[in-house]
């Protein structure tokens, strides 16, 4: 196997968050394979999580602090104000500085080996649109979204305009790829998300527990959850629905809790590290989000051999649930049938076990050495 100099690059790859989960997963993945991989941040997190204690990669930061918040002048005074001014020269020093880091790194690798660079959102590949490189690092852009999120923001417009000359731009899910396709977007190709740990035991299903995994932020919609378990609390004694993940939204959502009086019953547990043993805790995975690309959530959950609600979201998603089969998806924005959904699985544990061991079978071919095994293809084609 050809030993590669990788560099996985993203805005901000220490948050919690499935992206940055992925880029420390495959960056371990590709260095246990050999490969001299390094994982490159451009700013640090603001509240940084540990994915891996003792990580086989190298880590660097290009910036030594978090982005400032932005500032937005409201007349030619205020643009020519002295402390604004001052703040952007400091902007511009460390942005150089940043940039004369990342050289630096690129440079470290010879002439004449194999060096690859993969830009993990579009945001990183405008940043690094300006930076010379040495000719012999080929250029691969991922997004981790859906189509359908990228042309809600300006996304969509970002890797139309930066995407074409890398050499590969990847996305999630085969109905994903041929929209960018249809936009003319000439060097597609598919990647998905790999699994962050390998599944042992499938969940046993039996402790009427159901889970939301993620952070807790509008876009996820848990308020539409909170109401749905609140509707079906009645009828279900003893379920509880368990929240794992931070953010700013958990004193709404426990106030929404506590006011349709099943605080009680609504569990907030954070961070977890291990993961693997927090899906086999559960009965029911939930996912009530606005947008969703490939949400690993219910991959991971699969894996585990634990069923699915969702919404309909996007291709991503629908080629993680097929319905009927190891999950049920409802209609976007739907809040009466996804209680329906919902309370269907609660109640019947026979269709839970037969999706869960559908969903484990169906999620296979995402195990990291599989998913590896993807990338090195791509890798050949890219240098061929």
């Amino acid at each position: 196997m050809t030993t590669r100099h990788l560099f996985l690059v993203g805005i901000d790859v220490d948050s919690m968050g499935g992206s940055q989960r992925v880029l420390h997963t495959l960056a371990q993945g590709f260095t246990e394979r050999g490969h001299r991989t390094e994982l490159i941040g451009i700013r640090p997190s603001p509240e940084p999580h540990t994915y891996r204690t003792d990580p086989a990669y190298r880590r660097t930061t290009l910036y030594d602090t978090p982005a400032p918040p932005s500032w937005q002048a409201a007349s030619l005074a205020e643009r020519l104000h002295p402390a604004r001014l001052r703040r952007a020269r400091g902007e511009r020093a460390a942005r150089n500085r940043a940039r004369r880091r990342l050289a630096r790194r690129f440079a470290s690798v010879p002439a004449g080996s194999e060096g690859l660079v993969i830009i993990g959102s579009p945001w990183a590949a405008v940043w690094l649109d300006s930076l010379e490189w040495p000719l012999h690092l080929r250029a691969i852009g991922q997004y981790h979204e859906s189509f359908l999120q990228a042309c809600h923001t300006v996304n969509l417009q970002l890797i139309l305009q930066y995407y074409p000359a890398l050499e590969k731009a990847v996305f999630l899910s085969e109905p994903d790829a041929a929209e960018f396709r249809r936009r003319r977007l000439p060097n597609v190709a598919v990647m998905p998300n790999p699994l962050p740990f390998t599944p042992l035991d499938p969940a046993p299903l039996d402790t009427r527990r159901i889970g939301a995994v993620g952070r807790l932020d509008p876009v996820k919609r848990l308020d539409r959850l909170i109401d749905a378990f609140a509707a079906l609390c009645p009828a279900h004694p003893g379920w509880e629905l368990h929240f794992f993940g931070d953010g700013p939204l958990e004193p709404e959502l426990r106030d929404q809790a506590v006011r349709l009086g099943i605080g009680e019953r609504v569990r907030f547990r954070g961070s977890v590290r291990d993961m693997a043993a927090a899906y086999r805790e559960l009965s029911v995975v939930a996912l009530t989000s606005e947008r969703e690309g490939r949400p690993m959530a219910l991959a991971e959950a699969s894996a585990a051999g634990v069923p699915c609600v969702s919404f309909d979201l996007s291709g991503g998603v629908r080629e993680l649930i097929t319905h009927g089969r190891t999950g049920t998806l409802v209609p976007h924005g739907d809040a009466a049938a996804f209680a329906t959904a919902l309370g269907e699985l609660m109640e019947d544990g026979t269709l839970r076990a037969r999706y869960g061991r559908a969903a484990r079978e169906h999620v296979a071919p995402l195990a990291l050495p599989a998913v590896l095994d993807r990338w090195e293809a791509l890798f050949e084609e890219v240098e061929r």
